[in-house]
């Protein structure tokens, strides 16, 4: 990943099992201008037990009486609408990427090429699947909601210690609630990550709205993952807490300007107002007129605009001084 920011459109399970719906996810991705669009590849066999109860959140938004298995089986996506949905992004110039949440669905993305293995939350405290990635030594996002510094810690190690370089590892706060309270977000927390472990660090937002993205970018975050949907009034555990196609434009267009704000760490005169500098600033001027051998003092002086003459940061060795010549009122020294 580059100095740029680089933004992931997570759609997650918000196909809703339906590859019109996933490809359609796809071109809004492309159209808001993301770096890289993201799927969730799974079974659900090996994912939940049939006894496994769905998170409240999960039960707002989904069929009460359906099981969390029942609710993710419906959401599967197979071998070859994986293999369409990745020909379908390349032939949209963008980024497939989905996250593993099983050892088969590892190898499986991995068979498929994969770039990026993204690392869910859930995920974090799983030391074989951690290894398992780990040895695939490619770039990782290790997203960290839930999590505390000592989790954080232990995972990081797995993974390096099976194979994958510490520079190819982004570090993503994230807080697991869908959507996100704005008290529980602790963006400072994402700066502490990356400075606890000299490691490049990024924010998978939860929270309604573009704001915090926006924040997180200004803090320093390499990487942004955000959920996004088609209508966040569609059924489904995840679309209430996602963007809606004109909001996921809005927050690159964004982010994009704050990469351009937050320019460089020098503080100098940019290249668009060093052309003011002459207007806004002062010089000083005869406060009335002045005939050559007066003393120049604060009676017949004075600091007025243009600043194209002598600075007023002279002062103190001018006055005193002879004049020279006459001088017209507000004629500069």
């Amino acid at each position: 990943m580059s100095n740029k920011v680089f933004i992931i459109a997570e759609a997650g399970v918000n196909h809703n099992g339906s590859i019109e719906l996933a490809k359609k996810l796809i071109d809004v991705a492309v159209e808001a201008k993301v770096d890289a669009v993201k799927f969730q590849t799974f079974k659900a066999e090996n994912l939940v037990s049939k006894n496994a109860q769905k998170a409240d959140y999960q039960k707002e938004t989904t069929n009460k009486e359906e099981s969390q298995f029942d609710m993710i089986k419906k959401l599967e996506l197979d071998v070859n609408t994986h293999k369409e949905l990745i020909s379908y992004c390349r032939s949209k110039n963008i980024m497939f990427l989905s996250t593993p949440f099983d050892h088969d669905s590892i190898e499986l993305l991995n068979d498929l090429g994969l770039e990026i293995f993204k690392i869910p939350s859930g995920e974090i405290t799983n030391l074989p699947y951690l290894r398992h990635i780990g040895r695939l030594d490619k770039k990782v996002i290790l997203s960290t909601g839930m999590a505390n510094i000592g989790e954080i810690e232990d995972a990081l190690n797995i993974l390096i210690n099976a194979g994958t370089k510490k520079e190819n590892i982004t570090v993503l706060h994230a807080n697991t609630e869908y959507p996100t309270p704005m008290e529980d977000v602790n963006l400072k927390a994402m700066v502490t990550i990356g400075n606890t472990f000299d490691i490049a660090f990024g924010y998978s937002d939860h929270t309604l709205g573009i704001e915090v993205d926006i924040a997180a970018v200004a803090l320093g975050a390499s990487c942004i993952e955000k959920h996004f949907t088609l209508d966040c009034t569609m059924e489904g555990p995840d679309h209430k807490a996602s963007l809606e196609p004109d909001e996921l434009k809005a927050m690159v267009k964004a982010i994009r300007n704050i990469e351009l704000a937050l320019g460089s760490s020098v503080k100098k005169p940019s290249n668009s107002e060093l052309k003011n500098k002459s207007i806004a600033r002062k010089s000083i001027v005869a406060k009335k007129d002045i005939k050559k051998g007066e003393i120049l003092c604060e009676n017949n002086l004075a600091i007025k605009r243009p600043g194209n003459g002598i600075s007023p940061m002279r002062w103190d060795e001018i006055v005193g001084t002879v004049a020279t010549k006459d001088y017209k009122e507000d004629e500069l020294i």
